[in-house]
């Protein structure tokens, strides 16, 4: 997904001031933050930087809402909480402090609710789906995007051709169905670092340390210039044979 040239991801810390200094902003004029995400992993790793962003201080004591199926992939976070990071299990196990029970989260768990957090005060919103191509999020941004003090933050990849990407790429008109359109009037930010994806670096120095050489690559899960690109890269470097498929291609592994 990141094999391209100049798919470098930042540091976990500089997405997470990133983020801290977009919430701060919108909450600061009045606005809301929707944040589309996968509902399992991105979710997560959203949801434990905006509690401690709130628990250190970092931004405002907001409700934070969760939409889609997040509540029940961050159950099963919570009910094994042994497989978690190191850090993770100390707060959990020796301080006794579960972040994803923390008060600042709130489940959206009908249409009135949801009605009540687009008309309500300043607050961020996490939902699914995490490209805008269904789900909860379409109603948010129906209602969200036209008002100019709200801002819709990416936090992960976004593929060509979805909905998310043209937002991305600037569209200010965006066509739901026949007849209807909306204005995004909001702000548009993204924060890289969450990816789940490794990037360019990563990629190249996982194939450096790959034990026993492999015979041949195969690069795929991504955009087209990006599989070539990371196919071409490899090649060069290390004289590994390398395939970036094409859709529907074929390969025989004797």
């Amino acid at each position: 997904t990141y094999g391209g040239s100049h798919d470098i991801q930042p540091s976990k810390k500089d997405a997470e001031t990133k983020l801290y200094d977009i919430v701060n902003t919108t909450i600061n004029r009045g606005g809301k933050i929707v944040i589309p995400a996968f509902a399992v992993g991105r979710s997560q790793e959203v949801m434990l930087t905006l509690e401690e962003g709130i628990r250190l201080e970092k931004i405002p004591k907001v409700k934070i809402y969760l939409d889609g199926m997040i509540k029940e992939a961050t159950a099963i976070h919570t009910t094994y909480p042994e497989y978690l990071n190191p850090d993770l299990r100390t707060q959990i196990f020796k301080e006794g402090m579960n972040p994803f029970l923390a008060e600042c989260f709130e489940q959206v768990d009908s249409a009135n609710l949801r009605q009540n957090v687009i008309d309500g005060e300043p607050c961020i919103v996490i939902t699914t789906s995490g490209m805008l191509s269904g789900g909860p999020v379409m109603e948010y941004l129906r209602a969200l995007a036209p008002d100019e003090k709200n801002c819709l933050v990416f936090v992960g990849y976004q593929a060509d051709g979805t909905l998310g990407r043209r937002i991305q790429k600037g569209w200010k008109e965006i066509p739901l169905g026949r007849r209807e359109t909306i204005m995004m009037n909001c702000e548009i930010q993204t924060v890289d670092g969450f990816s789940g994806h490794s990037d360019r670096k990563q990629l190249m120095r996982y194939v450096k340390h790959l034990q026993p050489r492999p015979e041949r690559i195969f690069t795929i899960h991504g955009d087209e210039k990006n599989t070539i690109d990371l196919a071409s890269s490899i090649y060069k470097n290390y004289h590994i044979q390398t395939v970036a498929p094409m859709n529907l291609e074929t390969y025989r592994l004797v």
